[in-house]
C-alpha cells in the first residue's frame, strides 16, 4: 500500500523538463492567441479570453505532466477538477474551436512532444487563418438585414422604394412587416444581397431620397443562410 502511495506522489520528470515544457506550451498559448486575434469575426471580442489560451496551455502542460503513465493521478485529477462549474456559456464555434487547440497543444507540451505542439500550432493556425480569409470551403454569402420605416400616402401603383431595391440587390426576401404611430407609417424588414460593385452608401442614399421613407438601418447578418 505504501509503494502505491509512493508511486503516486513520485514524479520521474527533472525540474529542468518542467520548465522547458512549460515554456513550449508557452509559445504555443501565444500562437493560438495570436491566430484568434486574427481569424475573429464579431462583437463579443474580449481580451481576457485571449490571454487565457496562453494560461490554458500551460495549466493543461502541468495537468499532462502531473498525470504521467499513472493511472492513480488520472483518477484522483478526475475527481479533484470535477468541482469545476463553467457558468459562462461559450455562444462562438470558434471560441470552442480554439479552447480545444489550446488544450491539445497544452497536452504535446505536457508530454514533451514539443515538435508536434509547435508545428501543430503552426500547422492548424495557418489553415484556419487561410480558411478564414479565403473562404475557399464556405461560400462567401454575404446577406443584409435591411429595416427601415415607409409612410404610406394612398398611393395605388408599387411602392417607390421597390424599384430601388429592385435596382440595387441581386435577392430580395420580406420577412417583417408591421404598423408603427400612425396609421399609415409601416416598419418593414428585408434580408437582401446586392449586385455586383454596388456601393451601400449609394443604396442608402437612394433610399432616403424616396419621400416618406425614413430610419434606414442596414445591418450584415451573417446568421441567415
Amino acid at each position: 500500500m505504501f509503494n502505491d502511495i509512493n508511486n503516486i506522489l513520485q514524479f520521474s520528470i527533472s525540474f529542468g523538463e518542467i520548465l522547458e515544457n512549460l515554456f513550449v506550451a508557452f509559445l504555443c498559448g501565444l500562437i493560438v492567441s495570436y491566430f484568434y486575434r486574427k481569424t475573429y469575426i464579431g462583437p463579443g471580442y474580449l481580451n481576457s479570453f485571449v490571454n487565457s489560451q496562453v494560461i490554458l496551455s500551460m495549466i493543461t502542460a502541468i495537468v499532462i505532466m502531473i498525470i504521467g503513465n499513472n493511472l492513480a493521478r488520472a483518477f484522483g485529477l478526475v475527481g479533484a477538477m470535477s468541482i469545476i462549474r463553467f457558468r459562462t456559456a461559450v455562444k462562438e464555434t470558434n471560441d470552442i474551436i480554439f479552447i480545444f487547440f489550446a488544450l491539445a497543444v497544452g497536452m504535446a507540451a505536457g508530454t514533451g512532444l514539443h515538435n508536434v505542439a509547435l508545428a501543430g500550432s503552426l500547422i492548424v493556425g495557418i489553415t484556419f487563418l487561410i480558411l478564414t480569409k479565403t473562404n475557399i470551403i464556405t461560400p462567401d454569402k454575404k446577406e443584409f438585414l435591411l429595416q427601415f420605416s415607409y409612410t404610406m400616402n394612398g398611393e395605388k401603383d408599387e411602392a417607390p422604394y421597390k424599384e430601388v431595391i429592385d435596382k440595387y440587390c441581386k435577392t430580395s426576401k420580406l420577412i417583417n412587416a408591421k404598423s408603427i404611430g400612425e396609421q399609415e407609417m409601416m416598419e418593414y424588414s428585408y434580408y437582401i444581397s446586392f449586385k455586383f460593385n454596388v456601393d451601400n452608401t449609394e443604396f442608402i442614399k437612394a433610399l432616403k431620397n424616396i419621400k416618406g421613407l425614413g430610419q434606414i438601418n442596414l445591418f450584415f447578418d451573417e446568421e441567415y443562410f
